[in-house]
């Protein structure tokens, strides 16, 4: 099925309204025509049974007729009986049936009736008892209606010939109007045309389209400046993945090659395959924190969601990392208690790449300070070693993906691969929450906001 422009719908909608309101103009000056008609044929009436009423005082019993007939032939259209009590029928117009008028006149004083296709109306009057002359008369008189059926008619034609034209001049001007108010949407369409992958950063005209639709164009507008970033982002992730897969890979490929140029003994082939095996762990890792954080940032709903008591999810994590604190000769201290609702899993994997990041900087004899706060309907979790300070040009980009600060904070055993804290970030959003980072005077501290 072909689907209706806006255009024609718009045209059609015009002229559908132009004959509507035209047509009820119509018929409403028809009705009020035919009332005023209607009236001034009934008082016209009136004033023929006033004359009759005059002429039947000013005359006998023998000149009444001739007196009525000679007063009353110069009326067109116009019908009467006059019958009295004691006489019957004084006068009535030649050639008439009075047998319909004279029936419905017993029920009603004005009235309306069709005699042979013709429409008339009409009035009686009954005198009272006692009047002069002639005694009690009923006059009964009518008017046709030809005259103004006729004008009607010819209004009607006019009328309904008015409204045709109208309504097509209207559908001319709403079509004109139409495709003159919906070329900005055809502008903005031939610019959609123009944006491709290499060319999101057309953006839809705001400053020559009407206000109703310069909001849409924001709203376009707002799309593809999220699209050339989500774009940028994919693009800049592809590369990142590449050049992070591409180094283990290369030195696995120049191990082996080295390897198999010459025979070598049992045990070097037992450490070149360590070493591999070391590769490829990396490798497994970096592809499972990928996909975690692919899973994570498409905004999928939580595995489960339950009540998760912070202090003692950091407690748990305090035993894991105790050993390596020791090691490091670094210690841990956590206050505070909170309860929230979301994955225990996830969030508990989140507090730990912060705190295994703090670990991995922290000056040694130093202690990393986990505080729990409650503030405003909120649960707060700050994390703070003392280390090296992050430089304020890379706080805004510390949660981006395979991001590595500078040689003064990165250690050689680090098996990090630039995902921990941009899995934390987008478990943080899962859970409507929030992470920042503030560093100086040898303090950092990690902040976790669960809404």
């Amino acid at each position: 099925m072909r689907k209706v422009s806006i255009t024609t719908r718009l045209t059609l909608l015009f002229a559908g309204t132009s004959a509507t309101v035209l047509l009820g103009l119509g018929i409403l000056i028809s009705k009020s025509l035919d009332a005023h008609f209607a009236s001034e044929d009934y008082s016209a009436l009136e004033e023929r049974i006033e004359l009759i009423q005059k002429t039947s005082i000013e005359s006998t019993a023998e000149t009444l007729p001739v007196k009525l007939e000679t007063a009353l032939k110069n009326y067109p259209g116009f019908i009467a009986q006059v019958t009295s009590r004691d006489r019957g029928i004084v006068y009535a117009t030649e050639k008439f049936d009075f047998v319909l008028p004279n029936t419905i006149a017993k029920t009603t004083k004005r009235f309306e009736w069709t005699e042979n296709g013709q429409k008339y109306r009409g009035v009686v009057y009954r005198s009272p008892p006692g009047s002069r002359n002639l005694g009690d008369l009923t006059i009964l008189v009518g008017l046709s209606t030809l005259i103004h059926e006729h004008f009607m008619g010819s209004f009607t034609y006019t009328l309904f010939a008015f409204v045709l034209g109208a309504t097509v001049l209207c559908g001319l001007l709403g079509w004109w109007a139409a495709r003159r108010g919906l070329e900005p949407l055809r502008a903005m369409s031939n610019r959609a045309n123009t944006v491709t992958g290499s060319h999101l950063h057309e953006r839809m005209p705001v400053e020559s389209v009407p206000v109703e639709i310069a909001d849409l164009a924001h709203t376009l507008n707002a799309m593809l400046a999220r699209l050339q970033l989500d774009f940028q982002r994919l693009s800049d992730f592809s590369s990142d993945i590449a050049h992070e897969l591409r180094t283990p890979i290369t030195n696995m490929m120049t191990q082996t090659h080295v390897t198999l140029t010459q025979r070598r003994s049992n045990e070097n082939y037992r450490d070149i395959m360590a070493s591999n095996a070391e590769e490829m762990q990396r490798l497994a890792r970096m592809i499972s924190d990928m996909l975690y954080l692919a899973k994570t940032e498409n905004g999928l709903n939580l595995p489960s969601s339950e009540d998760v008591f912070l202090d003692k999810e950091i407690e748990a994590l305090f035993e894991f990392y105790d050993a390596l604190a020791e090691d490091k000769i670094v210690t841990l201290s956590a206050t505070g208690a909170s309860v929230i609702r979301g994955d225990k899993l996830m969030i508990r994997r989140a507090i730990s790449n912060v705190l295994s990041n703090a670990l991995r900087h922290a000056h040694p004899q130093t202690c990393i300070r986990v505080q729990i706060l409650e503030e405003n309907s909120k649960s707060i979790i700050n994390i703070t070693n003392t280390g090296d300070v992050i430089p304020a040009n890379q706080i805004a980009s510390i949660f981006d993906r395979f991001f590595r600060s500078d040689k003064s904070r990165t250690r050689p055993d680090s098996e990090g691969v630039g995902l921990g804290l941009s899995i934390t970030k987008a478990i943080m959003i899962a859970h409507n929450g929030a992470i920042g980072v503030t560093s100086d005077n040898d303090k950092t501290t990690f902040t976790l906001v669960f809404g």
